[in-house]
């Protein structure tokens, strides 16, 4: 097996990060009380209020889960619907002020995990491996469902 060597295929890796990556969503997520979906949700709306279809498409989700999902979050305070200035028959999906302040939170931890599973890498290596996640992010249209952030710098 390859994986005695050190090395695993570029399938199994992907596949394999994926799942770390989710493990650190939902670490993050119980230390704040809430799920990775909701910590996506947040995540996504600090770039500003969206849609309902738009929400749906980013985050991969069927109209009747994102309807829940955003029923939860305005339960807890975290989000709110406002009309669309655009069209006056749809809504817009919103952070209120604590869910502002939540997502940042939730945000800031979530970077610093993820960050920290590189901690093995140089930064010839980790700058490579940004480079080349970034090509197949880009090449598969992969909407902005997580902001840009530089933790190392930040640190």
């Amino acid at each position: 097996m390859g994986e005695l060597e050190g090395t695993i295929g570029v399938v199994a890796g992907l596949v394999r990060s994926a799942f770390l990556v989710n493990a650190v969503y939902a670490e993050s997520g119980r230390e704040h009380g809430i799920t990775p979906q909701q910590g996506q949700l947040l995540c996504v709306l600090m770039g500003g209020p969206r849609g309902m279809s738009e929400l749906g498409a980013m985050l991969g989700l069927a109209k009747s889960s994102l309807t829940g999902l955003v029923d939860r979050g305005e339960r807890n305070g975290l989000t709110r619907r406002e009309p669309d200035p655009a069209d006056t028959r749809a809504v817009r999906v919103a952070l209120t002020e604590d869910g502002a302040v939540l997502a940042a939170e939730f945000y800031a931890e979530t970077c610093r995990r993820v960050e920290r599973l590189t901690d093995g890498l140089g930064d010839a290596d980790r700058a490579a491996l940004g480079e080349l996640l970034g090509r197949v992010v880009r090449d598969n249209e992969v909407p902005e469902v997580f902001l840009e952030v530089a933790v190392r710098d930040a640190n």
